[in-house]
Parts: structure tokens; C-alpha cells; sequence
């Protein structure tokens, strides 16, 4: 990558995922969240994630109505999601119980478990309402490597730092996706596993091939082999955006 070509990206990264996510720390978010839904009115941020995923969807039919105002929403939430991790660092419970709509509940505390999600964003109020609830999860990660971020040193910084809210949000440190022993430690121990099953297939030694949503998805084949093996009850939970007013649901 030339110098100006690094320059351009790591612009582009500082402004997508510090400057503009960051204002969340700073405002209200009922005012913070009106700004943000104006600025995705315009196409800069996330402009070639936001296309491809656009493309990705027309593919499969799920583009209703206008093309642009999708893209809209898709900027939205990805700021959004980034915005989370500020939020997280700077509120505390009280914001939480006011910004976040439940359903149902989590398993006990002692109760080991398997929580499974899948990425879209807008995950980080899950691993806070876990932690406040009393339980004792530890999120399964991939390694977080110097060599995946080459020539990307603000997002490596960025995601580093996410890593480590998570840990915080949740008491507890992550796991890595290879370390078999400690999860199933982790399990025995009457705790709980936080993870985002769907992985990429080069992601996992194993996988198998399971339907979600009239679609198939590769997911950790040894995970659930774990869950059967130690008789683990399985918890699937989503979080979402309400995209009229940014409250979270989970």
C-alpha cells in the first residue's frame, strides 16, 4: 500500500470509527441519535461496506422499496454499533434501563449455558445486560492479531480497545475459539459462553452446514459437540435497533 493510499484509509478509519461514533459520548443520545440519523443521509460513511451488503440483500429479495433509503438504514445501524462502544464506556446501568427493551430472560447464573448470537451489530448492550444480570460469561473471540490489521493501525487500536469493553462489560475474560480445554473448563465450572455462531468456515477447523432462515449457515461444529457432550442447554438471543427512535431491543 503506498504512503497516500495508507493515509487515505486510516483517515477514513479514524473518522468512521473515533470521530463520528465518539460524538455518542458527548450528547444526549435522544439529540445524538437525530444527529446521526441526518448524517446517514449522506453517502461517506461506510460507503463500500454498505454497497456491498446492498447488493448482498438485493440478491436474496430483501431490499423493499427504495434502494437509497436502505442504505440509509445499513449506515445507521453500523454507526450505531460503533457508537455502542462509547456508549458503553461513559453510561452506566440507569442509561441501559432506559435505552434497552427486554424479552425474556437469561438462564440463572449458576446455570451453564451456551448464549448465541450472530454478527449484524448493535451486540454490546447483550454482554452489559448479561453482566448486570449475574452471570458469568465469557465471550468466545478469534485471536486478535497484529498481522490481520496490516497497514490498518487505527482500526487495529479499535478493535483492541472493543475487545477489551467487552471483557469489562461482561467481568470476565474472552476465550479464544481454540481453546477447547478452557471452554469446557468454563462450562464445568457452572458458567456461561458468549458467541457469535456465525463464524466463516476458514474461521473454524470443523463446521457444519445448518438452515437459518430459509438459508444455510456454517457454524463451529465443536461447540455444539461441547453442549452435547456436557448436556449445556443452548440460548439463542438477538438485539436490535429500533430505527424510529435508537432504542435497543433484546
Amino acid at each position: 500500500m503506498s504512503p497516500v493510499r495508507r493515509l487515505r484509509s486510516e483517515a477514513r478509519d479514524l473518522l468512521e470509527l473515533v470521530l463520528v461514533p465518539g460524538i455518542a459520548a458527548l450528547l444526549p443520545w435522544s439529540l445524538c441519535f437525530r444527529l446521526f440519523r441526518w448524517l446517514c443521509r449522506f453517502d461517506f460513511l461506510y460507503r463500500d461496506e454498505c454497497r456491498q451488503a446492498l447488493a448482498h440483500a438485493a440478491e436474496r429479495g430483501w431490499v423493499r422499496g427504495d434502494p437509497a433509503q436502505w442504505l440509509i438504514d445499513c449506515r445507521l445501524v453500523m454507526l450505531i454499533d460503533n457508537a455502542d462502544f462509547y456508549l458503553s464506556r461513559t453510561r452506566g446501568d440507569p442509561w441501559m434501563a432506559k435505552h434497552l427493551e427486554t424479552q425474556g430472560h437469561w438462564p440463572a447464573p449458576d446455570q451453564p449455558a451456551i448464549l448465541c448470537t450472530f454478527h449484524w451489530g448493535a451486540g454490546m448492550w447483550a454482554l452489559r445486560h448479561m453482566g448486570s444480570q449475574g452471570l458469568s460469561a465469557h465471550a468466545l473471540v478469534a485471536p486478535h492479531l497484529r498481522a490481520n490489521f496490516a497497514g490498518q493501525a487505527v482500526r487495529y487500536h479499535y478493535y483492541a480497545a472493543r475487545n477489551r469493553e467487552n471483557e469489562s462489560a461482561l467481568g470476565t475474560r474472552s476465550i479464544e475459539a481454540s481453546a477447547l480445554r478452557r471452554l469446557m473448563r468454563t462450562l464445568s465450572a457452572r458458567q456461561q459462553v458468549a458467541v457469535a455462531a456465525d463464524v466463516p468456515s476458514d474461521q473454524a477447523a470443523a463446521n457444519e452446514l445448518i438452515p437459518i432462515i430459509g438459508m444455510h449457515a456454517r457454524v463451529p461444529r465443536a461447540l455444539f459437540r461441547i453442549a452435547v457432550e456436557l448436556q449445556v442447554p443452548i440460548y439463542v438471543y438477538l438485539t436490535g435497533i429500533r430505527m424510529s427512535d435508537g432504542q435497543r431491543t433484546l
